[in-house]
């Protein structure tokens, strides 16, 4: 059975060459991540026409999803560009100031002495400096260096507990949602929303730029948990983003919110996926290590559609061999992963007949131990819904639709199959699908499998036929 669990892949400069790219697709990359927080539009544009001839030469579909920066709030630049602080010593982030020293330094969030008090606690630099506020005062906010430690140019702040105000998508986040149309990509992940009016926000902008690109809402602040259903109900999948969280909420907290919010999205029926220091050690190391294979297998059994890799594939030293490694991983995770379905079908109503299908198709499946499942489906829904479930079967998303094609390389057990035919025959239909689950290697003359479609046929949302299939007699198997 092929690997189930996608792997994201972050682009940047140690993996724009086209002949790394070639590799890291025929390594197993699922989806690759454009981090919008870096690189040009034009830089993004050239990553992405290098990325699809690199797919079209290997044959294989990989997504793509651009990631917006969001309300990143940093501190200024230091005249020496870096600066000592040592335990005790008194700080001041002031936004009048232009070039900070070891007494003060710059703000490029203003707003931020709106958003604090006397007692809050600030994190730089992702945690590794720490400052306890003393007063907020002639709009300067006067800290005591709790840790220290090196702090150079632009390092981000976070407070301690979350609450500040800033909106999550900026004026250049805006800008970056029309590039990312133009760009056709897949997916568009929207950093450290606080709501469910945060990715609604985003949906009219991607709708406005004509793009039909898949929300994904970076779970990275504490109001993000307080409002998971409610950004679960807004958008169309999840990324735990471990750190800015563990940030805000504590290292401590992250594994028990990682398991929960994975559990939420299935609930949903969204797609979710587990992100940040997955494989770091392999900047720099050919090898992982154990902590970071536990990792990952842990996000596995926790039922992850995807895991991420960020500055490991964009500027480590061993992009492709990270991949393999993180591919070898999930396979052998996925061996000790529990299939029980039966669980899940008690007590559950379904009000929507495609629905229904789709967990008929499971339950059909998983006790005949049929070879595969095909979905013919226009927009990717049913295998979604396929996917909410571990079955232990592949399950193909047969589509004549090129964006569905690409929008379910991220869904856990989907593998994307495209079909031509757009006719309104059936047999004609089954016939082209058996055909391609067999160019693909999925099924051989002879094997079972379940197959559903909607009549009649290409109309999106209409799957209400399940049909089990010995493949090359096109005909229902006794």
């Amino acid at each position: 059975m092929p690997r189930s669990t996608k792997i994201v892949a972050t682009l940047g400069p140690a993996s724009s060459d086209s002949h790394v790219l070639t590799d890291l697709i025929s390594a197993g990359i699922d989806v690759v991540r454009l981090n919008f927080s870096h690189g040009s539009p034009d830089d993004h544009r050239e990553r992405v026409e290098t990325l699809r001839n690199a797919m079209r030469k290997v044959g294989r579909t990989v997504g793509v999803m651009a990631d917006l920066q969001g309300p990143k709030i940093r501190i200024g630049k230091f005249a020496g560009r870096k600066v000592l602080l040592k335990k005790g010593q008194p700080f001041i982030l002031d936004p009048e100031c232009r070039l900070g020293d070891s007494e003060r330094v710059g703000l490029d969030y203003p707003e931020l002495v709106g958003d604090v008090v006397a007692g809050d606690v600030l994190l730089l630099d992702d945690g590794r400096i720490v400052m306890d506020i003393d007063e907020v005062e002639d709009d300067e906010i006067r800290c005591t260096v709790r840790h220290g430690g090196e702090l150079s140019n632009n390092k981000g702040i976070n407070k301690q507990g979350g609450g500040l105000s800033a909106p999550a998508l900026t004026p250049k986040d805006m800008e970056d949602i029309r590039t990312a149309a133009d760009l056709r990509v897949d997916f568009v992940a929207v950093s450290f929303p606080k709501s469910g009016d945060d990715m609604r926000q985003a949906r009219a902008l991607l709708a406005e730029a004509g793009s039909t690109a898949l929300l994904v809402a970076k779970i990275e602040r504490v109001e993000a948990i307080a409002n998971l259903d409610e950004i679960l109900d807004a958008t169309d999948g999840v990324m735990v983003a471990r750190g800015d969280l563990a940030v805000e909420v504590g290292d401590a907290a992250v594994p028990g919110l990682q398991k929960r919010i994975i559990r939420a999205a299935r609930e949903h029926n969204k797609f979710v996926i587990t992100a940040t220091q997955m494989m770091e050690s392999m900047i720099h190391s050919p090898v992982p290590t154990r902590a970071e294979v536990s990792d990952v297998a842990n996000a596995v059994l926790d039922g992850t559609d995807a895991v991420m890799l960020s500055a490991e594939t964009a500027a480590g030293e061993y992009p492709v061999q990270t991949v393999e490694a993180m591919a070898r991983i999930c396979v052998e995770a996925e061996k000790t992963a529990e299939v029980a379905l039966e669980t899940h079908f008690l007590d559950r109503v379904f009000t929507r007949i495609d629905q229904s299908i789709a967990m008929a198709a499971l339950f059909a499946a998983s006790h005949l131990k049929v070879k595969a499942i095909a979905a013919l489906t226009e927009s990717g829904s049913t295998a979604l819904w396929m996917s909410r479930l571990n079955c232990g079967i592949p399950i193909y998303a047969l589509t004549p639709d090129i964006r569905t094609r690409y929008k379910v390389t991220v869904f856990k057990g989907v593998y994307p199959l495209l079909i031509r035919y757009v006719g309104h025959s059936r047999d004609e239909l089954l016939q082209e699908a058996e055909t391609a689950l067999i160019v693909a290697g999925a099924v051989e003359p002879g094997d079972t499998i379940v197959l559903t479609v909607g009549e009649p046929i290409g109309q999106a949302g209409g799957t209400n036929t399940l049909k089990l299939v010995k493949v090359g007699e096109n005909r229902p198997a006794h």
